[in-house]
């Protein structure tokens, strides 16, 4: 069941109305702090065509997926964790699930191989909304919500926007089928 106020740790599911925008079509976007300055986000489905090794390749010898956390900063490496006794600094979003933290022990702990893929995600950039912008564009059927499970964050998510749409139900079942490009059907 779709939620209405956003909360910290809630699910944004791009809505088919969103189609053509090549950064959020078919996004699932994990919000990670919402107040009244504003909003921020990552996108936590969309896989960039590299790897943490590819930055670091003298310190990290496993193959990270890198994601594409959104517009904004996308030269900045920013990061989600489940493990805050590792990482100093680590600010809870919600449960389980942690963003950011000191990054030099994150190195340290990728190079002696003490991080697994399941409890860490990077991203380039994120998504950000000012004071009421997100509030606006849920009101304008922009965004569904949904809370979050922490597996579905950490795992393989390439299908996940298809599975929230199921999820979502009603109107949204037709668009989970639908090929990415609705002029291919």
């Amino acid at each position: 069941m779709p939620l209405n106020q956003p909360e910290k740790g809630n699910f944004l599911i791009a809505r088919p109305s969103i189609f053509g925008d090549f950064t959020f079509n078919r996004s699932v976007i994990l919000l990670a702090d919402h107040s009244e300055d504003g909003s921020v986000g990552f996108i936590i489905n969309k896989s960039l065509d590299f790897n943490l090794s590819d930055i670091f390749p003298d310190i990290i010898h496993r193959n990270f997926h890198i994601f594409n956390g959104g517009p904004v900063e996308q030269d900045k490496l920013f990061f989600i964790h489940s493990i805050p006794e590792k990482i100093p600094g680590s600010i809870k979003i919600v449960r389980d699930i942690y963003w950011g933290g000191d990054f030099d022990t994150v190195k340290e702990l990728l190079r002696k191989d003490e991080i697994a893929e399941n409890e860490i995600k990077f991203f380039l950039g994120y998504a950000g909304w000012q004071v009421h912008q997100l509030e606006n564009e849920l009101n304008s059927a922009s965004w569904a919500m949904l809370d979050n499970k922490k597996r579905e964050i950490f795992e393989d998510n390439t299908g996940l926007w298809k599975e929230k749409m199921k999820e979502l139900g009603g109107e949204y079942l037709i668009w989970s089928n639908a090929p990415e490009n609705p002029s291919y059907n």
